[in-house]
């Protein structure tokens, strides 16, 4: 005989359709469950939600959406600055070094510290990349020390000499580099090279010049012609042609020429060391006029002597 609850003496459920598996039935995949679990107990009052949470979700949510809409208009960085500037990270102290040329106002200017940016939200490879574009810097290091202080450290270009370009003058770096516009007299001792190309080339001929230091202490200017070649203008007006190539052996000749006649002191307006074979003098206007005179007195004299006899 069957027992009441269905099942038989060996425990097996007899009712219609027990013991057969639903295909019909929905199984949730595992990492749902605990969701659809605690929707459930939320919707049945079993969970326990702390007071105010729904005031403090509005806002969270609202401080969301205004921050997204800062940042969709830009503002996040001005949001950081105020911020962070208003408990007490504003930048006060700005400590320089390593500047000889760059003042410290251009610096304030350029990073734009008014006292009220925020240490936090400086960006320092932004503010090196502005200290670069400075005509003077050729290297800039920011570092930060909180709460309230940024160290700005320079490399400062070296000024090689004067480049003469038309009526402009600028420094120039040895490399030819210009540096800045020439605005006082503080760099009047530097070498002053005249033409174009005469900056690309000024230190290589410096070079050529380094074993005549009394020649260079008398250069006024150093004027490239037409790409290729130099003459030298002395303080005393006199001009030196020297050749496109044996510049050594130019400047040899001439020192011979000024151990034995002093010719650089004497009353010339130029000499031409351009041909190998033979050195042109060129008097000043005043020196050919004497010369002409002499020479027609000596004439003169001569044919007096010659009708006497």
């Amino acid at each position: 005989m069957f027992s009441l609850n269905g099942k038989s003496n060996t425990g097996e459920d007899l009712r219609y359709g027990a013991g057969k598996p639903s295909d019909e039935r929905l199984v949730l995949p595992r990492p749902l469950r605990r969701v659809v679990r605690f929707c459930v107990s939320l919707a049945t009052g079993r969970v326990h939600i702390p007071r105010h949470t729904g005031t403090v979700s509005v806002f969270a949510f609202f401080g969301m959406v205004g921050l997204y809409g800062m940042s969709l208009g830009g503002h996040t960085d001005d949001f950081a600055q105020s911020t962070t500037a208003a408990v007490g990270f504003a930048i006060e102290n700005v400590r320089v070094s390593g500047n000889s040329e760059t003042s410290e106002i251009d610096i304030l200017q350029l990073l734009g510290l008014d006292g009220t940016t925020s240490l936090v939200a400086l960006d320092v490879e932004g503010a090196r990349q502005k200290l670069t574009k400075l005509p003077w810097v050729q290297y800039a290091e920011v570092r930060k020390v909180y709460p309230k202080t940024i160290e700005v450290t320079l490399k400062e270009r070296e000024a090689f000499g004067i480049w003469q370009n038309g009526s402009e003058l600028s420094l120039i770096e040895k490399n030819g580099s210009v540096i800045a516009p020439l605005r006082d007299s503080k760099f009047a001792s530097l070498p002053l090279f005249v033409g174009r190309g005469a900056e690309k080339a000024a230190a290589s001929f410096q070079t050529e010049m380094a074993g005549w230091q009394d020649l260079r202490s008398r250069v006024r200017a150093y004027v490239r012609v037409a790409g290729r070649r130099w003459d030298l203008h002395l303080n005393n007006g006199v001009i030196i042609k020297l050749p496109e190539e044996g510049v050594e052996e130019a400047l040899a000749s001439l020192a011979k020429y000024e151990a034995a006649e002093g010719v650089l002191e004497r009353d010339i307006a130029a000499i031409d060391l351009r041909l190998p074979d033979r050195t042109t003098i060129r008097l000043t206007e005043g020196a050919q006029e004497r010369r002409e005179q002499a020479l027609a007195a000596r004439a003169k004299a001569l044919k007096k002597a010659g009708g006497q006899t």
